[in-house]
């Protein structure tokens, strides 16, 4: 009798269905595979090998093919993947499509620099030295690291990690987003070398097998990366940080609908490791814990380099023919004959993001969410930026045919657009999910920005989410 496995596969039906493996085959638990299902051929995840046959089921199907080699995850990873299931109300195939990587092949991981530039060692100030100490001698618990920007959050994590690994643990750290990663793993290669692994969705498929194959097997032991580089498998966890804690982009909008703070705190009260999180603006939840005692917090109350914070000035935009203040444009213009550069921010991508008729009042609304359409002129498309759906512009008023119709709003295309037009001497670049589609464009263009060839950077929460740059 052939052996029989228990597979889960990527669909919203809680149950484990058997199947059998090929005699030729060795199927094990931990493996994906291709099994029929009904009429189609899906991707599944064996969860049992050697199982006993189900109770009145006259015929058992083979599975197809065995996709790797061996198994890509284990006992542990299939225990959080079980928790996730019942923590977020969704089926155990979908629980484990979130936590393993894509791929079906291992290729060489991307080299980091070969030569790392070699960092002086850095004095800390008495804050720094107090948490680092703190985090050094625990062995598990959550703390809290909070400190303005530019207080040296980051060189305290750095030691924390440092002091992880030299017990012989591994370390996970999180960044709220993709564009930050290339900046944390150019910072951490400099002090661990190629003892790092990058996990994020950017990553082509292939390539997030390799990462994931490197920590599995201990050639990796310090993984970096953003929302679901907290289910890197690493052999040892000592140390799980999530830095910038409050922001929204660590709760995942698809199923399951996890927010990976949750699961880091899962994942260090099951595996026996330290928690940090970090930021100058703890999220309610976090602040509230720290108030009532739960979190111990760990205060960096100064900025490295000196100096009062930021001013911060409100302008408002009532009587100004377009959407940027004379007040910011002429500080825009100083700025740069101080021979410095620009970050301007705006949360909302697109060109105008409310299309209107000016004879009846008509809107033009997305027709599954009823909510406006932004324009993206480049594009030349009318977006609903909450399910995707999308449309041609129109010139005349679908309701009563006038050709008074217009845009209201403006978003990061209609800003750069103002920019290039305001100062055509300038180099403006914008940084958005619009502008950066291709493989190595958000690279390409923060490495022009930190060289001083971008002279005015705009865009959307990318830039606003821990970027560091001299000028």
């Amino acid at each position: 009798m052939p052996e029989l496995i228990e597979v889960v596969f990527n669909l919203p039906v809680d149950r484990r269905f058997t199947y059998a493996a090929p005699p030729d085959l060795e199927v094990k638990a931990g493996m994906r595979v291709t099994a029929p299902f009904g009429s189609r051929r899906l991707l599944g995840y064996v969860v049992a090998d050697g199982v006993q046959p189900p109770a009145g089921v006259a015929e058992i199907k083979e599975v197809l093919r065995r996709i790797d080699g061996e198994p890509l995850f284990g006992p542990k990873e299939l225990s959080l993947a079980e928790w996730l299931s019942g923590m977020y109300l969704c089926s155990l195939g979908e629980a484990l499509a979130a936590v393993l990587p894509g791929g079906r092949r291992e290729v060489e991981g991307e080299e980091l620099a070969e030569e790392p530039e070699v960092e002086a060692e850095i004095q800390l100030s008495g804050d720094q030295a107090q948490a680092v100490e703190r985090l050094s001698q625990a062995r598990e618990g959550m703390f809290y690291l909070h400190g303005v920007t530019g207080s040296g959050k980051t060189e305290v994590f750095l030691r924390a990690a440092a002091s992880a690994l030299a017990r012989g643990r591994d370390v996970i750290y999180l960044v709220p987003e993709i564009a930050l990663t290339h900046q944390v793993v150019e910072t951490f290669s400099r002090r661990f070398g190629p003892d790092i692994a990058v996990l994020h969705s950017g990553l082509s498929p292939s390539r997030r097998l390799s990462e994931w194959s490197r920590l599995r097997n201990g050639q990796a032991h310090l993984a970096i990366g953003a929302r679901s580089a907290v289910f890197a498998p690493v052999r040892e966890l000592g140390l799980l940080v999530i830095d910038e804690e409050h922001e929204g982009s660590y709760k995942s909008g698809t199923t399951p609908r996890y927010h990976a703070r949750q699961v880091a705190m899962h994942r260090a009260r099951a595996e026996g490791a330290v928690l940090v999180m970090g930021s100058a603006t703890p999220s309610l939840e976090a602040w509230h814990s720290i108030r009532e005692g739960r979190i111990p917090c760990l205060r960096l109350g100064s900025r490295l380099s000196g100096g009062s914070l930021p001013e911060v000035r409100i302008r408002g935009l009532a009587g100004e023919s377009v959407p940027l203040s004379r007040a910011l444009i002429d500080e825009i213009r100083r700025t740069h004959e101080a021979g410095r550069q620009t970050i301007l921010f705006l949360n909302r991508r697109g060109f105008a993001y409310f299309f209107h008729c000016r004879s009846c009042g008509y809107e033009m609304k997305c027709r599954q969410c009823s909510v406006a359409l932004t324009y993206h002129k480049q594009r030349g498309q009318m977006v609903c930026h909450y399910c995707g759906f999308r449309t041609a512009p129109i010139a005349v008023c679908p309701e009563c045919g006038s050709l008074d119709v217009g845009y209201s709003g403006f978003g990061t295309e209609k800003i750069e657009e103002e920019l290039a037009r305001l100062f055509p001497d300038l180099a403006v670049r914008r940084i958005d999910t619009d502008a950066v589609r291709h493989k190595g464009e958000l690279r390409r263009l923060l490495a022009e920005f930190r060289s001083g060839r971008v002279d005015i950077l705009v865009g959307t929460q990318m830039v606003a989410k821990g970027l560091n740059f001299r000028g």
